[in-house]
């Protein structure tokens, strides 16, 4: 398996300019403006345009061949109809060349991609694609540039009433809204943190087009006329509009030459010019309200000053770190200063950039009644103190450190490869000013600037003008209210329906009954032919993972010596064996509180300064490894992870045991207010992946490591936390004796094994510097079993929170017919999530999203996204085994399917990732070539064995549970038999 971003062409010096594209040559239409070798990204940067049609493009040069290619355009919204939101989803519907109606499914289905996706922002929308085959980059960059250029809008109406809105009637005559992005953002701005940000967004650019809602405002999206959005389309997805950045090592005359010629026939639309990106100028405005139904936890404070402008990167830089000086963490002067102040349960703080002018937003949230005008007097005197009496110079030195570590790892998770992630970046300049293209990729001068600022008040002084002299800030309050949106929703409908006579109401019927026909309408072969395919045989050889040695170093250790840039990583896994299980919730608090409190050697202040300084992170965690052939195993283990430059690390073997052994668990405030953060944070968690909540409470019917994992940190978590904060002061005692208690048994050399990711040379410091780090052996007596997991129990449950879309999870129990199936499964999960599924729950039903997963144990999960839809949506999910047993893709069709499930077992990884898979692995005892044999059973599955597959998707093949998270009118609605939980804003235990 190869490691992302570090793949190399050992003959090529990519910081040395090529020749040939010196500036002002041409190839294949495009001419070289500039050629500037950027250590930063280990590469050059080409900035070309286009001849013909003043196109920008940009090509990031470097050793990875992990590729990517995007396509942006500035698009700043001028309402708040969600246009470009709507246009995002619309153009991947179907175009001239490609005039199937989900161009973007079929590519998830068959194409190799590690990231495929589109994405609309405040000011700008983005079409980005990345692969490692070349083939298959530039049958993705074909169907995007088509898409986006000639798409299928223009000849097809229904494209805009299926994603944007459209109206629906019922039996008796009732109207309701439906529409994909319409669903979407209704979920969106169910999240107060969302209606308190554009709250702010109007309040600070009231003439800028920061001021609407870029994704589209519920209330106003069905304003959005079928003129108007294709008008927008016209007038900004233009040549003359985008930018073009392609990344990795690539062929540049062969991939320009393939731009060039699909840029042809989109030269010379004139079509108006797109909305303008005015700067606002500098205002302070009124303070706002904006109320909200939610619950009252839920009300919030937001303070926000407009710092820069895009240009400045050092200047954004700069307010990063100060940022995290003052509010990083609980301990941070700032922050600590506003949490014991009492004005809230917690308190944020953030910076928005990638926009023309970045903002700093300082926000409370559980905010207590009218302390609006006291936070805003208590953070602009703090920060005047600050700016007059200096910054703790260890918190900044420890801050800059961290923002040096995190530039320097780039490691952007799973969410996007290297390609996308610098291409985005990339933007958040050139965007604006042509003479920026790649301001976001440098930072090492401004790096060495800020260093030396440390000492000469450079902070300080960034600190008065951005809070306490800046004329340009709002404050916003949001206040919890009965009713809201779904009341509004209604009488404006109720308006609307008395306005329209009963043959209005059938036109109705008939508009949707013509949409769903154009749903259900099969694409013909011709149209499917147009598609760019690959085959089996365009599989690359399977690549055997970097092999894991069992290293008897002084305790039990996985070593993995991969190329990490000279960062080592370092995981220390616990065994909970001899925890019992009423104990696990405490895991839980644990990991919640080891970090942020005194320890015998540093107050949780100099704790958290000594940590920024020295490591790239330290986090405490858990997981629960189960058995694929047994549901009833379960492993759970405390996790401590830890990150640092191999020249520390020496910190990387002494901070986290002075941590796990020597922390003091008498700080009752602090620990309180800590438990409280992570209780608002699952709240938000329920509110904005309900469908990943609902599917985790669903698995847990079966399987015995999820009930162990909802223990620690799930349902079964947040409802212990909520009876723990709500009766503190009773229950603190027990909490300072049980905590340390169980921390003894837990950090021992008996239970512990350590995988260390880096270089021979630094693991073996680590062992001569760590020793056992400083962990016992506790004997055979203290190590025996306790931990008895209770048996799964099959439920039907609903959770309400506040939202007015749902999240609908169904699972099953496995059968007998899975063993040997899971690479079948893995083919037939793909099938089902992006053909069956999408078709019925997205784009029937009007979900935002939807999805089928086969887990290892072989339990079968559906879920929804920010559906409008319980029952509708479950009677689907019943119809899968009839359609699964009915399954016939062509040859071409059942070959995409395999390319891409190989496809994403194959994607390349970073190094920590990587590790933590194999440890996974070490831990589910999996045997080295698991990972080929799944890979061989879906090179080998067949249509027929995908369809021997259906039976145990029947609805009475094996017992199932259902959970849905959504708001209590829908759950009721459903007519479903469950039991009804109200688990956000009510103190029910």
């Amino acid at each position: 398996m190869a490691s992302e971003g570090i793949t190399a062409t050992p003959q090529r010096d990519f910081l040395t300019p090529d020749p040939s594209l010196a500036p002002g040559s041409v190839h294949a239409g495009f001419e070289v403006v500039s050629a500037t070798p950027i250590p930063e990204v280990s590469g050059t940067i080409y900035v070309l345009r286009h001849q013909t049609s003043g196109a920008r493009a940009m090509w990031i040069s470097c050793a990875d061949t992990n590729k990517s290619f995007s396509i942006a355009f500035k698009t700043p919204p001028a309402d708040d109809t969600g246009v470009f939101h709507i246009i995002e989803h619309s153009v991947l519907c179907g175009s001239d060349a490609y005039p199937v109606k989900e161009p973007f499914v079929n590519l998830l289905k068959t194409s190799m991609q590690t990231f495929l996706n589109a994405l609309t922002f405040p000011d700008k929308t983005m079409y980005p694609v990345a692969s490692t085959n070349t083939a298959d980059l530039e049958n993705l960059m074909g169907v995007y540039l088509d898409a986006v250029l000639h798409p299928a809008i223009y000849h097809r109406r229904r494209i805009f009433e299926q994603e944007g809105w459209h109206l629906e009637a019922s039996d008796d005559g009732s109207l309701s809204y439906n529409g994909v992005v319409f669903n979407e953002m209704k979920g969106a701005l169910s999240d107060p943190d969302e209606v308190l940000s554009l709250a702010l967004s109007r309040a600070l650019f009231p003439q800028s087009p920061y001021r609407f809602e870029s994704g589209g405002a519920p209330r106003a999206i069905p304003t959005l006329t079928y003129e108007g959005f294709l008008d927008a389309h016209a007038r900004h997805y233009a040549l003359p509009n985008s930018y073009t950045i392609l990344y990795g090592d690539m062929d540049i005359d062969r991939e320009l030459a393939f731009i060039d010629e699909r840029f042809r026939g989109a030269e010379n639309r004139n079509a108006g010019a797109p909305n303008p990106l005015p700067l606002q100028p500098a205002v302070t405005a009124a303070p706002v309200k904006v109320e909200m139904a939610t619950t009252p936890d839920n009300a919030s404070v937001g303070l926000a000053y407009v710092v820069a402008t895009s240009n400045q990167r050092e200047r954004v830089l700069a307010v990063d770190v100060l940022l995290d000086a003052l509010c990083g963490s609980n301990e941070a002067p700032l922050k600590r200063r506003v949490l014991d102040a009492g004005l809230a349960n917690d308190f944020q703080a953030a910076l928005i950039d990638g926009v023309a002018q970045p903002e700093v937003v300082f926000q409370l949230k559980g905010a207590h009644a009218d302390v609006s005008e006291r936070f805003r007097k208590l953070i602009e005197d703090s920060c005047r103190e600050f700016a007059e009496n200096g910054i703790p110079h260890d918190k900044l030195e420890a801050s800059l450190a961290q923002a040096e570590f995190n530039l320097r790892e780039r490691d952007f998770g799973s969410w996007a490869t290297d390609g996308v992630a610098l291409s985005m970046q990339a933007l958040s300049s050139w965007l604006y000013d042509d003479n920026h293209p790649f301001d976001y990729l440098q930072y090492e001068d401004a790096l060495a600037d800020l260093k030396k600022g440390l000492d000469n008040g450079l902070f300080e002084g960034m600190l008065k003008e951005i809070v306490c002299e800046n004329p340009h800030s709002a404050l916003a309050e949001l206040v919890p209210t009965e009713g809201g949106d779904a009341a509004e929703e209604a009488d404006e409908l109720a308006r609307l329906r008395a306005q329209m006579s009963d043959k209005d109401v059938e036109d109705v019927r008939r508009e949707v009954e013509a949409l769903r026909a154009e749903q259900e309408a099969p694409d013909s072969p011709e149209a499917l032919a147009t598609l760019p395919t690959l085959t089996v045989a365009d599989i690359e050889p399977a690549r055997p993972d970097p092999e894991v040695a069992d290293v008897k170093a002084p305790l039990p250790c996985l070593a993995h010596e991969l190329d990490t840039r000279h960062i080592d990583y370092v995981y220390h896994y616990f065994d909970l064996r001899r925890v019992g299980f009423a104990e696990l919730p405490y895991v839980g608090v644990l990991t919640d509180l080891l970090g942020k409190l005194d320890t015998k050697l540093h107050t949780a202040s100099d704790l958290d300064t000594l940590v920024e300084a020295n490591l790239g992170n330290l986090g405490f965690g858990y997981e629960t490894y189960g058995r694929d052939d047994d549901l009833s195993f379960a492993r759970p283990m405390l996790v401590v992870s830890a990150s640092a430059l191999s020249e520390k690390v020496d910190s990387l073997a002494s901070i986290p045991q002075e941590v796990w052994g020597k922390t003091l668990y008498l700080d009752g405030n602090r620990m309180r207010d800590i438990l409280t953060q992570r209780k608002v944070a699952l709240e938000q968690y329920f509110v904005n992946s309900g469908h990943a909540a609902a599917a985790a409470r669903a698995t847990s019917y079966f399987s015995s490591a999820s009930v162990a994992s909802s223990q620690m940190g799930g349902i079964d978590y947040y409802l212990f936390l909520k009876r723990l904060l709500a009766n503190w002061d009773r229950r603190l005692p027990a909490l300072r004796e049980i905590l340390p208690n169980l921390a003894d048994r837990i950090f021992t050399a008996d239970e512990v094994t350590v995988s260390f990711t880096g270089p021979a040379e630094d693991r073996k410091r680590f062992w001569e510097l760590g020793g056992t780090l400083g962990l016992e052996e506790q004997g055979e007596n203290v190590c025996e079993h306790r931990l008895q997991i209770p048996t799964p129990k099959v439920s039907r449950e609903g959770f309400v929170i506040p939202s007015n879309v749902s999240f609908v999870a169904r699972a099953a129990a496995p059968t007998t017919a899975d063993a040997g199936t899971l690479g079948t499964w893995q083919v037939a999960t793909r099938a089902l999530s992006f053909d069956y599924l999408w078709n019925e729950v997205r784009v029937k039903g009007g979900a935002y999203g939807v999805g089928f997963s086969h887990t290892t144990e072989g339990i079968r999960r559906f879920w929804s996204f920010r559906d409008p839809n319980v029952a509708s949506t479950l009677q689907r999910y019943d119809g899968a085994a009839a359609w699964l047993a009915n399954w016939a893709p062509t040859d071409d069709e059942l070959s995409g399917y395999i390319v891409s499930s190989v496809a994403a077992q194959d994607a390349p990884e970073k190094p920590r990732a990587l590790a933590r898979r194999q440890d996974m692995q070490h831990f589910n005892g999996r045997p080295a070539n698991w990972r080929n044999i799944i890979r061989q059973q879906e090179l080998d599955t067949t249509a027929e064995a995908v369809r021997s597959l259906a039976p145990a998707l029947e609805p009475t093949a094996a017992p199932a549970g259902v959970c849905v998270f959504g708001p209590r009118e829908a759950i009721e609605a459903s007519g479903l038999d469950l039991t009804v939980h109200e688990l956000v804003g009510s103190e029910e235990a």
